[in-house]
């Protein structure tokens, strides 16, 4: 038989592979949904050929997800930049996420804004400007994009919770 501890494990381990199982894609999302796992990283090339990625678009805006969703936003930065379609508004705005993660708030706002003018229903950029609005001193233009995401999905979404609460911290942080 399994001993409590083993029997409240598994337990838990079913409700988390109920929630994920369950979780409607757009939740987990970024930008657009990537694969479910990282893509294989691309093969170094030889020194003196040119750049040339054997990795279709998919495949590069997937692989720039999973190194910025880890932190290694440089990483996804380059991997980013290599794509053969940089007016893509995915890699735009990974592209605008990773250089605000990085402290280049300015230069990710023009990511930010060239994704919106070909997706202005993407509501995961407009979440991400709107933090990049906080972290310039700007809640009243974060305010607007989170009510621009309400527009889009409504107030429950993953998107509109996401800025309200770093707004929420924002505004908490400049009262204490």
């Amino acid at each position: 038989m399994l001993t409590g501890s083993a029997m409240k494990w598994l337990v838990a381990a079913g409700a988390v592979l109920a929630i994920v199982a369950f979780t409607p894609q757009g939740t987990l999302a970024v930008s657009d949904p990537p694969q479910t796992e990282p893509p294989p990283k691309p093969k170094p090339k030889p020194k003196g050929k040119q750049k040339d990625s054997s990795l279709s678009q998919d495949q590069i805006y997937s692989l720039g997800y999973w190194q910025a969703k880890n932190g290694e936003y440089g990483t996804a930065l380059v991997t980013l930049r290599s794509s053969s379609n940089q007016d893509d508004p995915r890699v735009q705005t990974l592209i605008g996420f990773a250089l605000r993660k990085l402290g280049r708030v300015d230069e990710a706002m023009g990511y930010y804004f060239k994704a919106l003018a070909t997706r202005p229903e993407a509501t995961t950029t407009r979440q991400y400007l709107g933090e990049a609005y906080l972290q310039i001193g700007d809640p009243v233009r974060a305010r607007e994009q989170l009510a621009e995401i309400a527009k889009r999905c409504g107030v429950t979404c993953e998107d509109y919770t996401a800025l309200a609460e770093e707004i929420a911290k924002y505004e908490q942080a400049r009262r204490g």
